[in-house]
């Protein structure tokens, strides 16, 4: 026992120094924060910066966008004087307050408004006597604020970025305190495919004149000329954009000493190139990823043919760029449309925030908050059309502080530690720009939301998907990156620079391939002649035979992200799936293993027997696993004994239940044989938002043993729950499994007293005032629409199950 004690301190140890950034601004999450019509004022902006200070999180991104019916006489042109004053309060502020602000370089997305002159629009090309010819687009800027409409910039003109960008000089250098960094939305810059000096950029960068191949750029079909010159035109749009467009903001920004925020995704770019160009990559999630987790919900209206889902391969671009280089943030747009508004649950949130912990993820920024005036306005108030709602009037507000902890000591051990991926995979791109694309302007938009369309059916997407269910760990790297490898004594590769935060790795694997450029067959060549090991059309089993680490847990259903610390090797792991519950574990790194619970911010010591470690891991759970070099001590005789394994004892006693508050209001009381949802205990609990207390007794088969474990398993919860036990707070359960451990100390023999207060949803709510029609759904552009786009009518929507539905368990382990 003493050595356990010991072991268990020393292990935590390995955390004090990370511990110690849970303070720091990154490590919390931020959030999107939308100023409806700019109409903000100085006192608001104090109070919701300290709501949201208050409720742990650590930044803002301040996105000016269109406005409220009514409130015109509020509204504030974006960059005028007055604006840049409440600008100013809240940056001000937000320091004061130990928060940081970021902004978006314009109002809603992408860039554009009243200063892009018809010389600088986005431009497509047509065919006009002979010749390739640009005609705008004529896009305008989604979602424009008061100040911020006009059309859309062109993207691959330097020059009209600079000149677009001059605007900001002459407004954002009068504040006295800088944001903490400038944004770049994802690329909507739709059927933009050419620019006034294209054919110049063409001539320079592929060597002859477009013009000459027109009757093969202009084949539909797919000869090998065709094939050629396709190519070569997606690569010169991928280079002007990272060149003119890129390359030209970020440098800007550096010079002006604000970082960048950038998502390069559903452009027709190298997405690799684009995101390392970035101080923070970021990628997104939207829509939900339906998990097999039992219990988690998707909402049926979700269209996945039409919106797709969240995949990690995706979000790995954005990782990957950030590992090559050492960068030592990368971000996300978390939880864009999850669900329909008001019915987005904490236990919803966060397996999507654990798979992008599992990619490589480690600053989520909530999408979002909206501004609202904390008086005047009736409920819900002001809100963006596109859910997710982390703001005051969510029913997820109360315990939003609960995922937020989560987020955060999560996040201090993911910034804290470096990527520990063995593998890096070229990203065959040239393969994709010699087919036709559909998308408008026949150019090939790496989106986030459909990877069914163009990475996964890619042999390099369906080699990094098999790679990542069997538990190899990898990166992307791209074209122009593999020039900038150095290779190590023992032929590992990272990218040149200072930076002690880049990814090292043992081998780069090159997927079969229809056209690899010439330049790159011999940098690959090279690599090779100096030692690098350069693996063709891979097989797993081949990678094995080359000692390539595995961790065996992913072929068991587990996701996980591998780390490397100043004093050992961290796991974050995550069960996204249904196929563990617990077992014993073999890691791919030796050592002691400790593990840590970000949900309760515990530390223990599993038991650990000849390389393997005991994982009681429920489907929905996350936890993080360090190994410290050393000496395992064998905490069982063999490994193939099975671990601890709870002894269940279901409650049936019956519940007594009722109403304790909410809207509208309730005060029946009812005796449960059976738990049930709530809304069939009366015509008008089926409106109900708020809160129900339930109540039972029960008994201990045996007295309480110290050694012991309790844990109270709460089966499906509709949709937070608080538990007493003996007058005493036991704690919140709010993520799935919803289990809480029980102290020994609160327990009894006989007659314990559980109290067990549950909250639920806003949705049903919501049916009430939809069908009494009232006037909150009173915006400019596209109002409030619900998640298929059609306008938002929550009176059509079922009755959504509510409260303790069980069923109640007492877990014991030995």
């Amino acid at each position: 026992m003493k050595f356990l004690c010991l072991l268990a301190l020393v292990l935590s140890s390995l955390f004090i120094s990370q511990r110690s950034l849970a303070q720091t601004t990154t490590a919390k999450p931020w959030t999107y924060w939308w100023w409806m019509g700019s109409a903000v004022n100085e006192r608001d902006i104090t109070h919701q910066l300290e709501q949201m200070a208050g409720a742990g999180l650590g930044g803002v991104h301040v996105i000016p966008i269109y406005g409220v019916k009514g409130e015109e006489s509020k509204f504030i042109p974006f960059l005028s004087n007055r604006w840049l004053a409440v600008f100013a309060h809240t940056v001000r502020e937000a320091n004061r307050l130990g928060m940081g602000v970021d902004l978006s370089t314009g109002t809603g997305w992408p860039f554009g408004g009243p200063n892009v002159t018809p010389e600088m629009v986005a431009q497509q090309w047509k065919l006009q006597n002979g010749s390739l010819v640009g005609t705008p687009t004529k896009q305008q800027v989604k979602r424009p604020a008061p100040g911020g409409a006009g059309p859309v910039l062109d993207p691959f003109s330097k020059q009209s970025v600079q000149t677009y960008l001059r605007r900001f000089d002459s407004t954002l250098t009068r504040l006295p305190q800088k944001p903490r960094a400038v944004y770049n939305d994802s690329y909507e810059v739709y059927g933009a495919n050419w620019t006034t000096n294209f054919g110049d950029q063409f001539r320079k960068r592929r060597g002859y004149d477009l013009l000459t191949r027109r009757a093969d750029f202009l084949d539909s079909t797919q000869t090998p000329a065709a094939q050629a010159v396709r190519r070569d035109y997606h690569e010169t749009l991928s280079d002007l954009l990272r060149d003119e467009f890129t390359a030209t903001w970020t440098g800007w920004a550096k010079q002006r000493g604000y970082l960048t925020r950038h998502q390069a995704h559903g452009s027709p770019g190298n997405l690799i190139d684009l995101y390392a160009l970035a101080d923070i990559p970021e990628t997104e999630s939207f829509g939900s990823s339906q998990f097999p987790i039992p219990g988690l919900r998707v909402d049926p209206d979700y269209e996945e043919d039409r919106f797709g889902t969240p995949h990690p391969l995706a979000m790995k671009f954005a990782s990957s760029a950030a590992h090559l280089l050492g960068k030592p943030l990368v971000s996300s747009e978390t939880t864009t449309w999850l669900a329909n508004h008001f019915k987005v649950s904490l236990s919803q949130i966060k397996p999507q925030i654990d798979e992008l912990f599992t990619a490589g993820i480690n600053h989520v920024f909530y999408h979002g908050t909206t501004y609202s005036p904390p008086s005047g306005q009736a409920w819900p108030g002001w809100l963006f059309y596109a859910s997710t709602n982390y703001g005051p009037s969510s029913h997820n507000w109360p315990h939003l502080p609960l995922l937020n902890e989560y987020v955060t000591r999560c996040q201090t051990r993911l910034q804290a530690t470096t990527p520990d991926n063995d593998l890096l995979v070229y990203f065959p791109i040239h393969d994709l720009w010699s087919k036709r694309s559909p998308s408008a302007g026949g150019v090939h938009l790496l989106e986030v939301h459909h990877v069914d369309r163009w990475l996964l059916p890619m042999p390099f997407g369906k080699l990094c998907d098999s790679l990542r269910l069997a538990g190899y760990s990898f990166d992307y790297v791209s074209d122009s990156l593999l020039h900038r490898l150095m290779v190590g004594k023992s032929g590992e590769v990272t990218v040149g620079g200072a930076s002690a935060r880049k990814g090292k790795y043992r081998a780069i694997l090159v997927p079969p391939a229809e056209f690899i450029p010439e330049q790159t067959r011999q940098r690959l060549a090279q690599l090779t002649r100096l030692g690098v090991r350069v693996i063709y059309n891979a097989n797993l089993p081949k990678l094995a035979q080359l000692g390539i680490r595995r961790e065996e847990m992913a072929e068991r259903g587990l996701s996980f992200m591998r780390k490397k610390g100043a004093t050992g090797t961290q796991y974050f792991v995550a069960n996204l799936n249904n196929r563990f519950q617990r077992g014993w574990v073999t890691l791919g790194t030796s050592g002691v293993v400790g593990r840590y619970e970000p949900l309760t911010d515990q530390t223990t010591i599993p038991p650990q027997h000849a390389g393997a470690v005991w994982l009681d891991l429920p489907p929905g759970a996350s936890c993080f696993l360090t190994v410290k070099k050393g000496e395992t001590r064998h905490s069982s005789s063999q490994k193939n004994e099975l671990g601890p394994i709870p002894a269940v004892t279901p409650l049936y006693e019956p519940w007594q239940f009722q109403f304790v508050e909410g809207v509208p209001a309730l005060t029946q009381t009812a005796s449960l044989s059976n738990l049930v949802s709530w809304t069939t205990l009366a015509d008008s609990a089926a409106y109900f938002w708020g809160k129900g207390r339930y109540k039972t007794t029960f008994n201990l088969a045996e007295p309480v043993e110290p050694t012991q474990t309790y844990q109270l398993d709460l089966g499906d919860v509709r949709e937070v729950a608080e538990v007493r036990l003996n007058g005493q707070t036991v704690g919140t359960a709010w993520s799935i499994p919803f289990r809480l451990e029980l102290p020994t100390k609160f327990l009894k023999l006989t007659d314990n007293q559980l109290e067990i207060t549950v909250w639920n949803l806003s949705a049903n709510y919501m049916r009430l005032r939809d069908t009494q029609k009232p006037d909150w759904k009173h915006f400019y552009d596209i109002n409030m629409v619900d998640i298929t786009y059609r306008p938002f009518d929550a009176s059509r929507w079922p009755a959504m199950p509510s409260g303790l539905l069980g069923p109640v368990r007492l877990l014991r382990v030995n």
